[in-house]
């Protein structure tokens, strides 16, 4: 029996009327974000960060996330927010929250090593009637079979000293539409006490709060969001292999699947995944489910499949370059976008380098366009940037589309490229039509491909 069951004390309040509000441990794009919703909603609110870069430039208004510009930081600044690399400030903190990176170890386990490096920081200065939460994705069981015991070397017991709670990050890096306010946050406690204070907290600064059973419940919530996305990605990336055989027209069989007003939503192929939750997160709850003796076939499965994507967009660039009587070793390939999504200048886990690093291996010469990214490099090799897009789309022999930034028309990437392999049917969209993807609803009616040279994958 948990000493938390055993003792159905109360958790006592804090009595020091100089305690912050709260203090987010994390401020990449997951913990800043969630502390300036909160600082905006009148909560006197500390940031804590290893990183003396990110604390400097943050405290001197500037931004290093997509969603929140330095004037935002600023507008934080204004409103009492400040950043430190002191662990001292979580001696003072009402509630804490946890927005640490969550990555893959290099045997492709879980990497908790930041997230029980905070624990530990925490458990030096917890005191009574703190409420903790964890927001960083992590496999089910984590909350209460890492955290819980490192917070308790404190000498306090989780549920009677203090509360712990889970409440997955849910944040979309350059969604114009859905931030932390309006985006339901799910929430699961330690015990029923401890996920009713961690649903108040968060109701003082977001619309809705969904309550899961526990802890663990919260934990498996994220897992099977990303999981779900993961599984149908990799079903269309599949189909689309074997329609280009087949003489199938992947992405009009899509828009007109999706007319339907039930049952059905819309994925779509591309060059492979990246962002931190989509390649990462499944792998969390593969490695859960491999303790107990299972293999988790859905993820190991979608796992190959979207990670071959790179190479078979380097097959079809091949392709395409041989029916024009080119070779591959011999050609210059412009890559546009290399971010992992549309508009924003986050790379973590793009496709666009696995591409990039099975195309120079064959012997291209790669250069790179991107609005949101001024320098790159693949496996430490500086590639080339062009800034004049319609010139670098003329000059080079090939062009790939892998991330659909804004700037990539239609029209202006069938005037401009001599050959182009459009990884994100950019092509295939009339101009209403963009609009209605962004928002994820497509239409039936597609713009035709009008000349030679030009495919999607």
């Amino acid at each position: 029996m948990d000493a938390a069951a055993n003792n159905p004390a109360t958790v006592p309040e804090q009595n020091n009327g100089s305690a912050t509000d709260l203090v987010v441990l994390g401020l990449g794009y997951v913990g800043l974000p969630l502390a300036a919703e909160a600082v905006s909603s009148g909560l006197r609110v500390t940031g804590f960060d290893v990183s003396d870069r990110v604390v400097d430039g943050l405290n001197q208004a500037i931004s290093h996330v997509d969603d929140l510009s330095s004037d935002d930081v600023a507008m934080m600044l204004d409103q009492g927010f400040s950043a430190t690399t002191d662990p001292a400030c979580l001696a003072t903190a009402r509630t804490i929250v946890i927005c640490v990176p969550t990555p893959l170890s290099a045997e492709g386990g879980p990497d908790l090593g930041a997230v029980t490096s905070a624990a530990k920081a925490i458990a030096a200065h917890l005191t009574p009637g703190t409420l903790v939460i964890l927001e960083s994705t992590t496999y089910p069981g984590t909350t209460d079979e890492v955290v819980r015991p490192l917070l308790e070397e404190s000498g306090l017991v989780a549920g009677s000293d203090f509360h712990l709670a889970f409440s997955p990050e849910r944040i979309d890096p350059g969604n114009p539409t859905f931030g932390v306010a309006n985006t339901p946050k799910v929430v699961g406690g330690l015990t029923e006490a401890c996920g009713e204070a961690a649903a108040s907290f968060y109701g003082r600064f977001v619309e809705t709060v969904v309550r899961a059973r526990g802890t663990r419940e919260a934990e498996m919530a994220k897992l099977l969001e990303n999981t779900y996305r993961h599984v149908n990605i990799a079903l269309v990336n599949e189909m689309a292999i074997f329609c280009q055989e087949l003489g199938v027209d992947l992405w009009d069989s899509i828009a007109a699947a999706a007319t339907k007003p039930f049952g059905f939503q819309a994925f779509y192929p591309g060059p492979g995944v990246g962002g931190h939750c989509i390649p990462i997160d499944p792998n969390y709850l593969s490695y859960k489910v491999k303790t107990l003796g299972y293999p988790f076939r859905f993820v190991e499965l979608a796992q190959e499949i979207n990670g071959r994507m790179p190479s078979y967009v380097m097959q079809r660039a091949q392709e395409l370059l041989n029916e024009s009587g080119l070779a591959l070793s011999r050609s210059k390939v412009l890559l546009l976008g290399v971010t992992y999504k549309a508009d924003i200048a986050d790379q973590r886990e793009s496709p666009a380098r696995p591409v990039a690093r099975k195309l120079a291996a064959k012997g291209a010469t790669l250069t790179y366009h991107d609005p949101h990214v001024e320098s790159w490099q693949v496996d430490g090799v500086d590639v080339p940037r062009s800034t004049d897009l319609e010139q670098a789309l003329a000059e080079a022999d090939l062009t790939i589309l892998l991330t659909d930034h804004s700037d990539y028309r239609p029209k202006l990437l069938s005037e401009y490229a001599r050959l182009l392999l459009d990884t994100r049917g950019v092509l295939r969209r009339s101009e209403p039509e963009e609009t209605a993807l962004a928002a994820g609803v497509p239409t039936q009616e597609r713009r035709r491909i009008q000349r030679e040279g030009l495919q999607v994958l």
